[in-house]
């Protein structure tokens, strides 16, 4: 089954890179409203996903016949910080976690900053998020990865 994950994400990379979806400047074009076509990619991602999570919900089994649920996150203002976190990451270095690596399989030696900062952040969230969730009345995090 891993051989089929790495072929995916293979195909997934090959597929942003090739889209421009990597790209700094399509990115940052983005931003600035200078680009439209990664608005595009983005709808067009919606577009092919949504109906396939519609048959997901409604069903519930995946095409193997195995039980799924999809339940919907609780909001609170935590997403609201945290999207805001992420698009300010996003604008700034050009790149999501997608294209961070997808940079690196490229070359582009630049992304291995980016991909510090990920990692940096992501510890600095784990570690400092206890301190700060009582306060800001945010939910306890899950712990664990589930049950697979």
């Amino acid at each position: 089954m891993l051989l089929v994950y790495v072929i995916l994400g293979t195909l997934f990379g090959l597929v942003l890179s090739r889209s421009g979806a990597a790209d700094y400047n399509f990115i940052q074009g983005m931003f600035l409203l200078t680009n439209f076509q990664l608005y595009g990619i983005i709808g067009a991602a919606v577009a092919v996903t949504a109906p396939g999570l519609y048959l997901l919900k409604r069903y519930g089994r995946t095409l193997s016949g195995a039980p799924i649920s999809i339940e919907l996150k609780p909001l609170h203002r935590g997403n609201v910080t945290g999207g805001i976190l992420f698009g300010i990451g996003w604008s700034i270095t050009g790149m999501c976690p997608g294209p961070i690596l997808v940079n690196i399989g490229e070359g582009k030696i630049y992304a291995l900053a980016a991909l510090a900062g990920a990692l940096v952040g992501a510890a600095i969230f784990g570690v400092g998020y206890p301190a700060i969730a009582k306060p800001l009345g945010l939910p306890a995090l899950a712990r664990g990865t589930g049950d697979g």
